[in-house]
């Protein structure tokens, strides 16, 4: 989700030459998660995408119990394709989960009573194509029919002017891209008929930091569950007091048009009676940057820690992170602050964040 083109942003893929490209492991890897999940693990294509000469689908991947009452959590990645460090580690998540069903009778208790949803690789043309938009240029996350309400930087913020430059939002009354669309299908049946879901989608951001983004994108007003959202940071600080993660408004950094995220949560709202919390999880990439300047020479190595062992260190940190998600989905009523809390909950989190209501 990180502000910036790749080399390969501003050529549409359909214009690209096409030349042969290695397999990638992120999308060969899920048939044998889906394999090795059985029978507890189900999937279901959502639709195709075609990027040069090939044809991949869009899948979603779903764990635990099909009770409609019961919490849910969705993980997302590869929303960008240069981001891959997202979809790799909403994978080593799933793959942990997979090996922990043959022997931890704890995580079978929890699937229990909670509905788990992953969608590793929303944007698996993108990744073949290393772009960070999808092979028609869409970039996805600039796709949403929600409009900013205050100014936006511009391009970054969303741009209908060309397909050859980033952050094209597609072409205005056109419906959104089918993989956007997938995505969105896949919150609307799996996380927003329950009576409470979280979602988090990873990717790689800006900066040295890791920063965990909740709504808006189209205005700096606090969204409606502010007080929900702060206490669930604070449970999370007092669980992980040694963490290093910037939890904070999306609207802090900046604005943009057709945030996806932004047009789910808008769509919730429609039954207050239910709640879903969007995060984005930001990965600090300027940090395996700075450690490795080499980087800057290949596309990926802007957004992903080329090294292995580092490779490896990212996904030991943010898996703690999913897990602990799945844990706060899972036992939401015993954080969730009560209406009578909701008041000091709610001006606590405006001072903590800044946040003017004006």
């Amino acid at each position: 989700m990180a502000p910036r083109p790749g080399a390969s942003d501003t050529i549409p893929s359909h214009t690209r030459p096409r030349v042969p490209r290695p397999p990638l492991p992120e999308i060969d890897e899920l048939p044998r998660l889906l394999e090795e999940g059985q029978p507890h693990l189900q999937a279901r294509t959502l639709c195709e995408v075609q990027a040069g000469d090939q044809c991949f689908p869009v899948q979603v991947f779903t764990l635990g119990t099909a009770d409609p009452q019961a919490p849910a959590v969705g993980f997302f990645g590869g929303v960008h394709g240069l981001e891959r460090i997202g979809a790799e580690v909403v994978m080593a998540y799933l793959t942990s989960l997979i090996q922990r069903l043959r022997w931890d009778r704890l995580l079978h208790q929890q699937l229990e009573g909670l509905r788990m949803v992953f969608m590793p690789l929303v944007n698996p043309g993108g990744l073949w194509l290393g772009t960070r938009a999808n092979p028609q240029g869409i970039d996805l996350m600039r796709n949403a029919p929600v409009d900013a309400t205050e100014p936006v930087p511009w391009l970054i913020g969303g741009q209908r002017i060309s397909p050859a430059m980033p952050w094209y939002r597609g072409r205005e009354g056109h419906a959104m891209a089918p993989e956007a669309q997938a995505l969105t299908q896949v919150v609307q049946q799996e996380l927003l008929g329950r009576p409470f879901s979280l979602a988090l989608d990873c990717h790689s951001g800006f900066g040295s930091l890791d920063r965990i983004w909740f709504p808006y994108a189209h205005t700096r007003r606090p969204l409606e569950h502010l007080a929900q959202v702060h206490a669930l940071h604070r449970v999370f600080a007092q669980t992980h007091a040694h963490h290093r993660y910037v939890f904070e408004p999306q609207s802090l950094q900046y604005l943009a048009h057709g945030d996806l995220w932004d047009h789910l949560y808008l769509q919730s709202l429609h039954a207050p009676e239910r709640m879903f919390l969007p995060l984005t999880l930001e990965m600090g990439s300027w940090l395996w940057v700075r450690k490795n300047p080499r980087q800057l020479f290949s596309r990926h190595g802007i957004f992903n820690p080329l090294i292995e062992h580092r490779r490896q260190r990212v996904l030991r940190r943010h898996v703690a992170l999913l897990d602990f998600m799945a844990r706060a989905a899972c036992s939401h009523l015993n954080w969730l602050p009560s209406a009578q809390h909701l008041p000091a909950e709610h001006a606590a989190a405006l001072a903590h964040w800044q946040i003017q209501t004006r």
